[in-house]
């Protein structure tokens, strides 16, 4: 059953040292509206875009989840996230003045206790939910991650690690309800084989390590673990971080087997593309979606100009989602290459332009203000689109304030990325 959204009730601090880089940062989190998800902020950038925690941004890293938008990236996030998954918080800014996320112990407990010292509240939105129907296997060398069908409520997972012979080697097996993640995975910290460690030291990792925030596994004085079979937990805790990724209750069966970020990160992906799709649904419109009529109430748009067919989904004024469904009878066939038809890319940056608008005009409309587009950067068309096609346009606000707006949009075919464009937009009184 579907549950409320959550986010926090007040803002809260907390600094500390990144694991990898070293560096001291402080983080800020603060409540965020329903839809927005988890946005991740850099102040010590000039102006900094938005990082929202999404499979799409993902940066690729070693050992960590990063998240990156243009210049700007964020290192170390699961931890956070976990915490986030675990407690049901949905919606959050995290702003921090460096490229990383304070360890603290290693663990996601600091991060737990900060978020209920900040007060948990339901917000009137309720949280999109997505359940496994069909297997999802994926291997990586000897590693392997696979999603069931649920069994029961929620989310259960199954973690076989590989040890050397004096770590417990058991598998560790929960089911995430009931507190589950704050008694048993959140003190769980991050670890590392003694006979690692002074290689991942010389490739620029573990800046920050120590006995405190780190867990040393074997050597000639091995670390004291909180928990029983500590590190299997602690890659549980990962994949939960990892997980939230989705944006979305995730009701499945996992069964990992010594799997780590790479597939963690593979498999979320898949399973947001399955969440995409079926936002789309059989072209039924969502609660907070929008009707071709409801459409032009806000657009000035008409045919054949009109380039959005239907908007199947808004999250809050951060994400929407919209439909245009190519057929022959489009008017612009007739003069562009009609003998084999393919619908001009100008036309999908302004069906992405078009979608903008009606996001960023929730935000604005009670300001008198109107949404124009000013520019259009990394541009990049990789596919063709043809009658019979049904584009998916996606948008994601990624700046926002009384003047500007800055958009990553993107158009798909199925799960085929066919174009991709970073909208600017000016904000004009009307």
């Amino acid at each position: 059953m579907a549950r409320k959204q959550r986010t926090i009730k007040s803002p809260r601090e907390v600094e500390g040292v990144g694991l990898h880089s070293g560096e001291t940062v402080k983080l800020r989190i603060e409540p965020a509206a329903a839809g927005s998800g988890v946005i991740f902020q850099r102040t010590d950038l000039d102006d900094p875009p938005d990082i929202p925690a999404r499979p799409d941004y993902l940066s690729t890293s070693s050992r960590r989840t990063a998240l990156r938008v243009g210049p700007a990236e964020v290192g170390v996030v699961e931890h956070l996230l976990a915490a986030c998954h675990g407690l049901g918080v949905d919606n959050l800014t995290v702003q921090l003045d460096g490229p990383e996320i304070p360890g603290l112990d290693g663990s996601a407990l600091p991060f737990v206790a900060l978020l209920k010292d900040a007060g948990i509240v339901d917000q009137k939105e309720l949280r999109p939910e997505l359940e496994v129907e069909e297997p999802i296997h994926l291997r990586e060398g000897e590693a392997e991650l696979l999603a069931l069908p649920p069994s029961g409520e929620g989310m259960r997972i199954r973690y076989v690690p590989e040890f050397p012979v004096e770590i417990d080697p058991s598998p560790v097996h929960l089911r995430l309800q009931d507190g589950v993640f704050e008694k048993e995975l959140a003190p769980a910290r991050t670890f590392v084989l003694a006979s690692e460690a002074e290689q991942l030291l010389a490739a620029g990792y573990g800046k920050g390590a120590n006995r405190e925030n780190t867990l040393i596994l074997g050597g000639d004085e091995p670390g004291e673990m909180r928990l029983e079979r500590e590190p299997t937990r602690h890659k549980i805790l990962d994949l939960v971080g990892d997980l939230a990724l989705l944006g979305a209750d995730l009701h499945a069966d996992i069964v990992a087997m010594r799997s780590g970020h790479s597939l963690n990160q593979a498999l979320v992906k898949s399973l947001r593309a399955q969440l995409e799709a079926r936002e789309l649904g059989e072209g039924l419109v969502d609660r907070s979606g929008l009707e071709v009529g409801d459409v032009m109430k806000i657009l000035p748009h008409r045919y054949p100009f009109l380039m959005v067919d239907r908007v199947v989904a808004v999250e809050g004024f951060r994400r929407a989602v919209g439909v245009k469904n190519v057929t022959i009878n489009e008017a612009f066939f007739q003069g562009h290459w009609p003998q084999k038809p393919v619908l001009p890319g100008v036309l999908q940056l302004e069906a992405m332009a078009q979608l903008s608008g009606v996001l960023l005009q929730r935000k604005l409309e009670h300001t008198g203000k109107l949404v124009v587009l000013a520019s259009m950067d990394k541009v990049r068309f990789r596919g063709t689109v043809v009658p019979g096609d049904q584009l998916r346009i996606e948008v994601e606000t990624l700046r926002l304030n009384r003047s500007r707006g800055q958009v990553q949009g993107r158009t798909k075919v199925g799960r085929r990325v066919v174009a991709e464009a970073l909208l600017s937009f000016a904000m004009i009184d009307a």
